[in-house]
């Protein structure tokens, strides 16, 4: 059985889609068979992946309505192990017109569960926000991948997405867990950094907080802009390296 993990922050910037794509991709680098699921209506993952998002028929968007089915939307190994369901703009027009459908919560669940057995990671990027797609991740999900920036406001908009994790966990969904934090935008220069790392340590005593630190790294952010993950973009970088760390430590992780 596959593990499904939703990558979610409340707040943005704090790169979670830049671990979306670099941990699939180095997840299927190590021979898991892994899919990953846009479901932010930016769809920067989908960019991130190399697949021009502006010339998709079938997205994540059709999905849920309903109007095209899973073998219709996933893009099967565009890259070697690692398959995507894409998303573009399309997507936010979802939010409403997934409101007036009966169990809306459920329906990435039911989809995701009739193909969780392919795959060895199911990942799901979502939108920065707490929305009906957001919910539909988290009711779907095994387990939550809370990325931390290290930043002033780190902190910021945590215990509310703790707070919703916490009522999907109450009324959705009973078996989802933290997967665990990971500290990004990391730089060992500035003591911001290391205060930032020490704090939300306090705050998070009992949450499973990664030993991989996600350094910032310009070799990062270069990546997306050619449609490349980190491993494949620069394989040497000491970013490739991170989320090399990271996906170990995914592997190992026994929920």
């Amino acid at each position: 059985m596959g593990r499904i993990i939703a990558i979610a922050n409340q707040k943005g910037g704090v790169g979670k889609t830049t671990t979306a794509i670099n941990l699939s991709a180095c997840l299927a680098e190590k021979n898991k068979k892994v899919l990953t699921l846009d479901i932010d209506p930016q769809g920067n993952t989908t960019r991130g992946l190399g697949i021009d998002k502006t010339k998709l028929k079938n997205t994540t968007y059709e999905l849920l309505l309903g109007t095209r089915s899973l073998e219709e939307t996933v893009m099967v190994n565009i890259y070697d192990n690692l398959s995507l369901i894409p998303a573009n703009v399309e997507l936010a027009g979802a939010e409403v017109e997934l409101i007036g459908l009966k169990e809306n919560s459920f329906i990435m669940k039911k989809l995701l569960n009739s193909i969780v057995t392919e795959y060895d990671f199911i990942i799901i990027d979502c939108p920065p926000s707490l929305s009906i797609l957001t919910v539909n991740a988290l009711t779907a999900a095994d387990t939550v991948l809370v990325p931390i920036q290290c930043e002033f406001f780190a902190l910021e908009g945590l215990s509310q997405l703790m707070h919703t994790i916490n009522l999907v966990k109450k009324r959705l969904n009973p078996d989802l867990e933290i997967e665990g934090v990971v500290f990004t935008m990391y730089d060992a220069r500035t003591n911001l950094s290391i205060q930032v790392v020490e704090e939300v340590k306090k705050e998070l005593r009992r949450t499973n907080i990664y030993q991989t630190i996600i350094p910032r790294n310009v070799r990062l952010g270069e990546a997306p802009s050619y449609g490349l993950p980190i491993n494949l973009y620069d394989s040497n970088s000491k970013g490739a390296e991170s989320y090399r760390l990271l996906a170990d430590e995914v592997i190992e992780r026994r929920v």
